[in-house]
């Protein structure tokens, strides 16, 4: 009878450990075929969470810098449109091409204003009290933001309401919780089955 308890004792801490095993294996496998599968993924989101991370701090590498005017007062600046027209037409006169303004980026504790064109990603900013140029230059972080976030697919194939986008970050946001996850249960779960 004392032999069979023995045995019996032996044998749940084996099972125990083969239990485990078989979660560590699962873990390990669930890592490395996510980490196949979306390896160019993380790898582009990587590089462009860099860039962006750093888009303020790389000299005017990949933004223009932000300009100050000379009034921060509103009552004192230009009118909308005439500050519009003068954009476009510093924009012509720089690149020679003309262009509508996408949308306008205003800085009321500078007194500028960055007037953004959507092909090829041009800025324009302005001061917006004299309506004086401040800088012409192109902004590379928005495409790169728009690589990071998925929502280039979205536009080069015409899928409406950033579906495309919305899929991609929740892949990439549930890829990143499983390899939390299974990476952390790679490190303890050996520590765990040594005890």
């Amino acid at each position: 009878m004392q032999e069979a308890e023995e045995t019996n004792a032996a044998a749940k801490p084996r099972s125990k450990r083969q239990k485990q095993a078989a979660v560590l294996r699962i873990a390990r496998k669930l890592h490395r075929l996510a980490g196949v599968a979306l390896f160019v993924f993380f790898f582009v989101m990587a590089i462009t969470g860099g860039l962006l991370g750093w888009k303020k701090h790389a000299g005017e590498m990949l933004m223009p810098k932000t300009y100050a005017g000379a009034s921060a007062d509103p009552g004192s600046w230009l009118p909308m449109d005439s500050l519009s027209f003068l954009a476009i037409e510093a924009l012509y006169q720089s690149t020679g091409q003309l262009l509508e303004v996408d949308r306008i980026d205003v800085r009321p504790d500078k007194g500028s204003m960055k007037f953004l064109f959507p092909r090829r990603n041009f800025e324009v900013q302005l001061d917006a009290a004299t309506g004086r140029v401040l800088s012409v230059g192109r902004r590379h972080n928005d495409w790169i933001e728009q690589v990071h976030d998925g929502s280039i697919v979205d536009d080069w194939l015409g899928i409406p309401n950033g579906l495309f986008k919305v899929f991609y970050n929740t892949v990439m946001g549930a890829a990143l919780v499983l390899f939390t996850v299974t990476g952390f249960w790679l490190w303890y779960g050996p520590r765990r089955m040594r005890r």
